[in-house]
């Protein structure tokens, strides 16, 4: 089942994420069989960054809520408000996904 972890930032997100940055990547990857999709959403600047999404497959919401909850980003207050929500794949098109992640 697919589930989107949303995170907004708070106030001082910024400052809170560059504290739990490695964490947050080493999370990321001990859990790389279960992410679909993640990145940081940005500003319309494309610098600022403004919150955290992250797309999972697990089997039910306990196992969503479970990876939400050790998120290292999350657990270090980084975000004013969190959303784990269980979503349906609708349209699927890899080959338009940009080859960067600057969307190149």
């Amino acid at each position: 089942m697919l589930y989107m972890c949303y995170g907004v930032d708070g106030p001082d997100g910024a400052a809170r994420r560059d504290i739990a940055r490695e964490e947050h990547f080493a999370y990321l990857k001990a859990h790389e069989h279960i992410l679909v999709l993640g990145g940081a959403t940005l500003g319309d600047d494309g610098v600022q960054r403004t919150g955290s999404l992250l797309v999972i497959n697990v089997p039910d919401r306990a196992a969503a809520d479970a990876f939400a909850d050790g998120e290292p980003l999350r657990k270090a207050g980084v975000f004013e408000s969190y959303t784990v929500s269980l979503m349906r794949r609708g349209q699927w098109n890899p080959d338009a996904a940009p080859k960067t992640a600057e969307g190149g």
